[in-house]
């Protein structure tokens, strides 16, 4: 007989390695991902920009609550394109995650758990993603249009005026990401650079400034 309350669980270890995750997710979710595993994504994610978060973090300044309760959930940077005739949406590549690094603590406090977008993260969001037990992970650049077919469904449930950049709700089928910075304090992007520079060439040279690292 299947064990029905493990293939419920939000986060699963398959067998060829990487996880399977649908949320919502709990911290004791998030805390069995590190840096470097490879995700794949079901249900739901929403989308939001830099013009969505300037708007949602300037309402909760105000006292408004945000338009999507966000505890739980996954937030992927990104402003997809129009879509083509019969497809459910445009390319959908990340956006550079850093431009978001000055919203993403707010956001963060509000329950959010899972990030996706491009790039490294500043040393306050990475403190963040530990103090609030989340993750941050990259999805592949350049390759939207790949990405968009993991993509079965699209809502544009907030901030309707601002385009590309409102926030939507997608429904995704195996959506592909890696964990670059984890609750942990482990950052994938750092790691690399550490483990693939030539200290022969380099000399004494630090390739990481310690503010970078978090903690």
């Amino acid at each position: 007989m299947p064990d029905l309350q493990e293939e419920t669980m939000p986060i699963t270890k398959q067998a060829d390695g990487t996880f399977r995750a649908e949320p919502p997710f709990s911290d004791d979710d998030v805390a069995q991902l590190h840096a470097g595993d490879k995700v794949l994504f079901y249900g739901t994610i929403y989308t939001a920009r830099d013009a969505a978060h300037r708007r949602m973090i300037n309402g909760l300044a105000e006292g408004t609550p945000l338009p999507v309760d966000v505890k739980g959930q996954i937030i992927y940077y990104v402003g997809p394109t129009p879509a083509r005739p019969g497809r459910v949406i445009g390319a959908a590549g990340p956006t550079t995650a850093m431009r978001l690094d000055p919203f993403t603590p707010a956001m963060l406090e509000q329950g959010l758990k899972v990030i996706i977008g491009k790039g490294g993260r500043g040393s306050v969001v990475k403190k963040a993603l530990q103090e609030h037990k989340a993750v941050y992970l990259l999805a592949i650049g350049g390759a939207g249009a790949l990405l968009s077919k993991t993509i079965k469904a699209m809502e544009v449930i907030a901030y309707e005026d601002l385009g590309t950049e409102s926030i939507k709700k997608l429904t995704v089928e195996g959506f592909p990401a890696i964990v670059t910075c984890d609750m942990y304090g482990n950052d994938l992007l750092l790691a690399g650079k550490e483990q693939y520079r030539d200290q022969g060439v380099l000399g004494d040279y630090v390739s990481v400034p310690p503010a970078e690292k978090a903690g």
